[in-house]
């Protein structure tokens, strides 16, 4: 209170501000920069464009400035945060989208300067999921000129995940889009497009490039390499070469000539007679310097024999390189982490599926007469694994550094293969919905999947999941990788008849059987809560009705 008594008592310009506040804006920056920077701005010069994260604290500080000082009771509520914005102050906020429930969007204000750029705002790409660092624009629904007001889209951004929708803040004109559609590796706020208030100011965004420090990181400057010291030639003393001299041996008494593996090697491939080299070797033997002598005294140049292979020329490989979607990247980031830091183990049961398939018969048959979807056996699955998850909770459950935490939710994730990636959409509370709810959920999801339409609350907050290639691909037995942060997957394979005993001796009748694989984390699930989660799994999918009580 002290300060601003003294800032009011000592200022002349600001005892005017209400005055000062009809002028042009950017005369206002110019004139409160200038006279107001030693006393009230001596930390930052209030001409600057500050980052989003400044607005609570400035907000504060004007709020409770004006508040306290009848300087300015000349201002409305609605004037003073205006002319905040105007001078400098980032208006970050919450856009509250029909692809996403909340969202935090990166945006910061501009100001009248002397590069002649008006006020503006500088949208910047925002984090549209948890793990989200950068992103793609998939196209732009407006274009350069036209007005936007605030809920209408602006873009379609592919994050790591999906592709949302990204909406407008407030009403102005869309002055420049910095990255145009298909814009790739687009890091959480870096600048995108530029909007204004005023129609009139967007040509003068015409040219208009974001400086270094906005557009991401800074391209790192390379050492300048000093050119390498000047090496004067140094004269070498001539020598003159050793001659080799061989001293005489008595020849061989018989006509066989001696020469070591590797002589005779080179002999071969260079077309050398033996019988005309005379070996310096152990008892006159032939070696490799002497072939090495005899071809140099030839003029012939000593060089490793050209390997023979079929074709002297390889055909060149013909390949396409496919660049790499978001979310392959993502799933490839997650999969290889899981790996590297899950201690995975797996366990592997055949379970007699007979019993199922007479049950889905008859409650498909139940759907077909009230016009409701089939019943598949991955929906079965998912109903048992859910019961089986409330029934032993502890593989509900994932590792963190200071606690194992134990979900109360069963929420399963399916895994879905699309044209563009794996996608696990999830089923929340699965263990509450009936089969035919969760029949219908599985098949929109899937679809969305398929469309490149789902939103984050489609596939976030899953505590384990269900990925099965028998059904569809015939596969007997895989083993999966966990989800992080997740302690367990099941593997669903095909299922197959077996011949198994019967009753009686001698006696032998068809069963089909499924085999199923749960991989769990060793670290929050121990091998006999494994065992008991899966038997809990057996006894819902041999007995079914189990499922309905």
């Amino acid at each position: 209170m002290a300060y601003a008594s003294h800032i009011i008592n000592h200022s002349k310009k600001l005892r005017n501000v209400p005055n000062l506040m009809r002028h042009d804006h950017a005369v206002l920056v110019r004139w409160f920069s200038d006279g107001a920077q030693s006393s009230v701005c001596k930390r930052q010069d209030v001409a600057k464009t500050r980052p989003l994260g400044y607005v609570l604290g400035e907000r504060e500080r004007v709020s409770k400035f004006v508040a306290r000082n009848p300087v300015s009771s000349g201002l409305s509520k609605n004037n003073l945060s205006r002319t905040t914005m105007r001078l400098g102050i980032p208006m970050g906020g919450v856009v509250y989208s029909r692809e996403l429930s909340c969202l935090q969007v990166h945006s910061r204000r501009g100001f009248a300067s002397d590069a002649g750029f008006p006020p503006h705002q500088e949208i910047g790409m925002p984090s549209l999921s948890p793990t989200m660092t950068e992103g793609n624009i998939a196209r732009w629904l407006k274009n350069e000129g036209d007005k936007v007001n605030p809920g209408e889209v602006l873009c379609e951004v592919e994050t790591d995940k999906a592709t949302v929708e990204m909406e407008c803040m407030e009403e102005g004109y869309l002055a420049k889009i910095v990255k145009g559609d298909g814009s790739k590796e687009i890091k959480v706020g870096e600048i995108i497009a530029i909007t204004v208030e005023e129609e009139g100011d967007m040509a003068k965004f015409k040219d208009y490039s974001p400086s270094a420090s906005d557009s991401g990181a800074p391209a790192a400057k390379e050492p300048a390499v000093p050119p390498p010291p000047k090496q004067e030639p140094v004269e070498q003393p001539v020598t003159s070469p050793e001659l080799k001299t061989s001293k005489p041996i008595s020849p061989p008494s018989e006509d066989r000539i001696f020469a070591s593996p590797l002589a005779r090697k080179m002999a071969e491939d260079h077309k050398v007679p033996l019988s005309s080299i005379k070996g310096t070797g152990p008892d006159g033997h032939i070696v490799k310097a002497d072939i090495e002598d005899y071809l140099a005294s030839r003029g012939k140049e000593v060089s490793a024999p050209t390997p023979k292979t079929k074709d002297a020329k390889l055909a060149a490989l013909d390949y396409v390189d496919i660049p790499h979607s978001q979310i392959r990247k993502v799933t490839a980031s997650r999969l290889l982490f899981s790996k590297q830091t899950i201690p995975h183990y797996y366990l592997t049961v055949d379970i007699c599926v007979d019993r199922l398939m007479d049950l889905r018969s008859q409650l498909n048959s139940l759907q077909e007469a009230s016009g409701g979807k089939r019943i598949s056996v991955n929906d079965l699955v998912i109903k048992a694994a859910a019961l089986a998850l409330r029934r032993v909770p502890q593989c509900n459950s994932s590792w963190t550094d200071d606690y194992i935490r134990q979900y109360n939710s069963v929420n399963i994730n399916v895994a879905v293969q699309t044209d563009n990636g794996l996608y696990v959409p999830v089923i929340r509370n699965a263990d509450k919905k009936g089969l035919s709810s969760i029949s219908e959920e599985v098949k929109n999801l899937a679809q969305k999947a398929k469309e490149n339409s789902l939103k984050p609350e489609d596939y976030e907050g899953g505590t384990f999941t269900v990925s099965n290639l028998g059904g569809p691909f015939g596969i007997k037995q895989f083993c999966a990788i966990i989800n992080p942060p997740q302690s367990g997957i099941l593997a669903v394979g095909s299922a197959e008849k077996r011949v198994i005993p019967g009753s009686g001796p001698e006696q032998f009748k068809f069963a089909s059987f499924m085999s199923v694989t749960l991989s769990c984390d060793h670290r929050v699930i121990d091998g006999a809560i494994g065992a008991e989660w899966l038997k809990a799994f057996k006894g819902y999918i041999e007995n079914p009705e189990s499922m309905l009580l």
